[in-house]
């Protein structure tokens, strides 16, 4: 659907533009709290699937697609989820958050008669994947400030949805203390800084010993 706002939006100022950009964002973002419950299920379904020893897939086209991989990539290194329970399945062809994306939809049913738990994201109410869900999550953003361009509001809100959901998930799982990443795979200077001041922060530990500790523990 089309914006009222954005009408003469090529005829206003850089900074008028920008402004109304930042605000459309904003007002997608707003969508969250009419499916908190959905996403606080789906984080925690997720969780017990992981602690199974199950895997998560992703399964998205399009600018859905890519908010699925920028979730699914930082899970390993924030959690320290193996890789080998991750997997990220992504259409090549075929952009929507409308909720009838075919490839999307066909991932869900065969999904569905895999035994799988299948939560569903979609930007519509009454969208046709949720038929397919065990969780369904409506994310009801408004018209795009560009109309149609879904990276835009509707990808906002997904990638802030599917970040709450995989939050909770490590926090679920134990990998969280205190807001503290515990789990997280230090793999670099930056990292291994990181871990040592958490260490510090949780047990008063000065920096030395905290490092002893880490590296007694094999990271």
């Amino acid at each position: 659907a089309s914006n009222p706002a954005a009408r003469g939006l090529d005829l206003l100022s850089d900074v008028e533009i920008t402004r109304l950009l930042g605000r459309g964002q904003q007002s997608a973002l707003s969508a969250l709290d009419g499916a908190i419950s959905e996403i606080s299920q789906a984080g925690t379904r997720m969780a017990q699937v992981v602690a199974a020893g199950g895997r998560l897939f992703y399964a998205a086209a399009g600018s859905s697609g890519l908010m699925a991989l920028a979730d699914a990539a930082e899970l390993s290194g924030t959690f320290g989820i193996p890789t080998t329970q991750i997997r990220v399945l992504m259409a090549v062809i075929a952009v929507s958050a409308s909720g009838s994306t075919p490839y999307a939809m066909e991932v869900a049913r065969i999904a569905r008669t895999r035994g799988a738990a299948v939560v569903c994201i979609a930007n519509n109410r009454g969208a046709a994947i949720f038929a397919l869900a065990d969780i369904a999550i409506c994310l009801e953003t408004p018209p795009e400030v560009l109309a149609g361009s879904t990276r835009m509001g509707a990808g906002s809100a997904q990638k802030a949805a599917l970040n709450m959901m995989s939050t909770l998930m490590g926090v679920r799982l134990g990998h969280v203390h205190d807001g503290l990443m515990v789990n997280l795979v230090a793999d670099n200077e930056k990292l291994r800084a990181r871990a040592v001041d958490i260490v510090c922060q949780i047990t008063d530990a000065p920096p030395a010993r905290a490092a002893e500790a880490i590296a007694q523990a094999r990271g």
